[in-house]
């Protein structure tokens, strides 16, 4: 039976929508969903450690978020416009992929200017190409090393908090939108779940002899692409650069030789699992790009557990972890979130799969 988009709907109410992170992490509400019974629980993100045991293995992605989002001022008219960078093309010549807001008022030839917040001139980029009704190609013209470049995309670039989040950015979202094992930076959005894993709680999972091991899945705008075929077959996941390396290999594939648990922290780290898999439905090394788009029905070869957070209606990563959990359990599970006033998205609540 095929899925469709119409299955993956619900109405939120905007106030459950979480505008701030917990004040800490690992005090997030966790919903511990339980498949063989159906059985719901209401626990902690803390509690976590409760459900792990020695020799289980929690999979993190480390991927790290760079400052994304820009404004700028278009050429002659001075309009502001934001400039959301996605993926650098080629770094001799600077020339980057972006996300232009509005699109209408920016062509090709035309000149953007960035300001720091003195009002002094620090950048200016070239449009070179269209790509997509907002996609634009554009150089940044910049006679210095990388090293300086860099410096000044920092000074100008803001977390890229999502829209949905509707204040503005805070200091304290340099942090709190970044996991504490963020490292290798090329995201343009945060691997959401793993936010409400706190220092303490990683070290508390060591101790217990839970191993812990990371891959890199780097998240693109593509994973909260607005789907727009009912058919799901037919949908297709923009490709994100990933990487799995032999050690994480090896501690997973033992895990499964085993019968340990493998947690997945997040979809992401769930896609970057099952996009390289073995024939004997083991787990392999490997780099490279992935556009696994996951829906209903699907069989999970590598992580038997799913930490995710609670996501939009008609998003990948709602079918995703419908795809996992099972529909009707799912469905049952966001219906109760909402009546128990769970928090919402990036910086909201968190659910656990076993």
């Amino acid at each position: 039976m095929r899925s469709k988009l119409s299955q993956f709907s619900y109405n939120l109410p905007k106030n459950l929508i979480a505008q701030y992170p917990a004040p800490d992490r690992a005090d997030s509400r966790l919903m511990v969903i339980h498949r063989d019974t159906g059985k719901i629980e209401h626990k902690v993100f803390k509690d976590l450690l409760e459900y792990m045991n020695e020799d289980d293995v929690v999979v993190l992605n480390n991927t790290k978020v760079f400052p994304a989002r820009m404004y700028g001022r278009k050429e002659k008219t001075g309009a502001k416009i934001e400039v959301f960078l996605l993926r650098e093309l080629n770094k001799s010549v600077r020339l980057w992929d972006v996300l232009v807001d509005p699109a209408r008022k920016i062509r090709v030839g035309n000149k953007l200017y960035f300001f720091d917040k003195n009002g002094k001139e620090i950048l200016v980029a070239e449009v070179v190409d269209n790509t997509t009704s907002r996609g634009r190609t554009i150089r940044f013209l910049h006679d210095g090393d990388d090293a300086s470049f860099q410096a000044i995309l920092k000074t100008l670039g803001q977390m890229p908090l999502p829209k949905y989040i509707t204040r503005n950015n805070e200091a304290s979202d340099e942090d709190r939108y970044q996991t504490i094992y963020a490292k290798e930076i090329g995201a343009v959005a945060a691997p959401t779940a793993g936010l409400h894993m706190s220092r303490e709680l990683y070290k508390m999972l060591q101790i217990k002899g839970v191993e812990l091991t990371e891959i890199t899945l780097h998240v693109g705008l593509g994973t909260f692409r607005t789907i727009d075929v009912e058919d799901l077959s037919k949908h297709k996941m923009e490709a994100e650069y990933y990487r799995i390396d032999e050690s994480t290999a090896e501690i997973v594939n033992k895990a499964k030789k085993a019968n340990k648990n493998v947690l997945a922290v997040g979809t992401t780290s769930m896609r970057a699992l099952e996009s390289s898999v073995t024939a004997s439905q083991m787990l392999k090394p490997a780099e490279g790009w992935s556009n696994l788009f996951i829906f209903p029905p699907y069989d999970f070869r590598i992580a038997n557990r799913l930490v995710t957070n609670f996501h939009l209606p008609k998003s990948s990563l709602l079918i995703l972890a419908s795809a996992f959990a099972g529909h009707e359990i799912l469905q049952d599970a966001y219906e109760l979130a909402i009546k128990e006033k769970y928090r919402f998205y990036s910086y909201g609540d968190a659910m656990l799969i076993l």
